[in-house]
């Protein structure tokens, strides 16, 4: 059983070397969706509690928000595009989102409606 959540952080970056527009500072409202695949629920019936993967989710996503990505320590040596993003994402959340019934399963980072990656691990 696959269970996400939809949240979303704003924040600024440049692309390095990108030979066009992304290459000066611009910001997104990235939209984030993580989903955790469980395959057994608990006795209460859920895989993981939406309240407790929102917390988890939203503690790492503030240390991005409202901030210059290029001057987090993730992305000192490369770009933060979506691509970087949803891997650092991913990464960071890869421990506290397991256990024996569940596991982080996507990542899932939209720069618009319409453009986006999903990360699935390595």
């Amino acid at each position: 059983m696959d269970i996400f959540i939809k949240t979303h952080f704003s924040g600024g970056h440049h692309l390095r070397a990108y030979p066009g527009n992304c290459e000066n500072p611009h910001g997104h409202n990235w939209k984030v969706k993580v989903t955790v695949r469980a395959h057994e629920l608990d006795q209460l019936g859920m895989g993981i509690d939406f309240k407790d993967l929102k917390k988890t989710v939203n503690t790492l996503l503030d240390e991005l928000d409202h901030r210059d990505l290029n001057e987090h320590p993730a992305f000192q040596d490369k770009n933060p595009s979506s691509e970087h993003i949803a891997m650092f994402i991913f990464h960071a959340l890869k421990e506290p989102l397991t256990s024996e019934r569940y596991a982080l399963h996507a990542v899932e980072v939209r720069e618009t409606d319409s453009s986006g990656v999903v990360y699935y691990g390595d």
